[in-house]
């Protein structure tokens, strides 16, 4: 059982109240995940900060879903696939590369499935990966950036998805109806 706080921008400590500040203004609200990571502020700003740095990445919409999602459903979080999904939604990423990701399933364009065996390869290794991997990896187009921009994504999942496990986060309103649960 979690006693985790959901912070408001009354409850949190002084050094989380800007964080929160700029959640309420980049995503109209202060998400949960958001509420409980201000009681470590910076552990929140961290999170923002790589949250931020994620989108300045060289990855698209898709690719970035694909590796958002890839790390959010190997890590079984309830609360990061939901988000993503309304997220991507919001990126205009199609419905039917949603589902393949929520579902795990093998994705049906080939350069995001091997960008996401890739993802995968790189998690479950640890940051060790075979030659083949890597071949199939350069082969589909993608070069050394974008294997050091996963590790940067994949650390801003650890953090999210750690604490949503730790802290029971419950889902926000806005992406109840994309609830979702590991196979």
């Amino acid at each position: 059982m979690s006693d985790f706080t959901l912070h408001t921008a009354d409850s949190a400590p002084e050094a989380a109240k800007p964080l929160l500040e700029n959640s309420q203004k980049a995503f109209g609200m202060i998400p949960n995940l958001h509420a409980v990571m201000a009681e470590a502020p910076t552990l929140l700003e961290g999170y923002q900060v790589l949250h931020g740095l994620a989108q300045d990445t060289s990855f698209n919409a898709e690719e970035l879903t694909v590796v958002w999602q890839a790390v959010n459903v190997e890590h079984a979080c309830h609360y990061c696939v939901p988000a993503h999904t309304g997220i991507a939604k919001s990126m205009k990423v199609s419905d039917e590369l949603i589902e393949e990701l929520r579902n795990d399933e093998t994705l049906s364009d080939a350069k995001l499935n091997t960008l996401k065996d890739t993802v995968l390869a790189v998690t479950r290794g640890r940051g060790h990966i075979d030659d083949a991997q890597l071949k199939a990896f350069y082969d589909a187009g993608y070069a050394h950036k974008q294997l050091l921009e996963i590790i940067l994504i994949l650390a801003q999942k650890v953090m999210s998805n750690y604490t949503n496990h730790l802290a029971e986060t419950p889902v926000d309103d806005a992406f109840k109806s994309f609830a979702w649960e590991p196979k």
